[in-house]
């Protein structure tokens, strides 16, 4: 098993930044891809920035040049900066992650979410 904890989130004004984080901890072999998605009511969920255990990394063309994806291996944490924030940022941030077991399976995680409004 595998629990995910995510801070960060809040309430910023149009251009404001904000960071992400997400610890990853349990029972498990490693952990493999990293991701964040976001949602907001009414739509679905969509993939925001993912990043490999390597380090490669790729993002939706909504957010590109202006969020960064990194993770820490050994601290197991996935971060999201977020720069330039607009209005239509604004959603649950969710985490997620691909988590190998001992017995080599691989699962998917999701963390709780965390509010991320941008309003002035």
């Amino acid at each position: 098993q595998v629990q995910l904890v995510e801070s960060g989130g809040g309430l910023v004004q149009p251009g404001g930044s904000l960071r992400l984080s997400c610890v990853a901890s349990g029972t498990f072999y490693s952990i493999n891809a990293m991701n964040w998605y976001r949602q907001v009511p009414g739509k679905e969920r969509e993939l925001v920035a993912a990043v490999t255990v390597g380090g490669s990394t790729n993002y939706a063309d909504s957010v590109k040049g202006r969020f960064t994806i990194s993770r820490d291996n050994a601290k197991n944490t996935v971060y999201l900066q977020m720069n330039s924030l607009k209005p239509e940022d604004t959603a649950v941030y969710y985490c997620n992650v691909r988590a190998r077991t001992f017995r080599y399976f691989d699962y998917d995680y999701w963390g709780q979410g965390t509010q991320v409004t941008v309003s002035s």
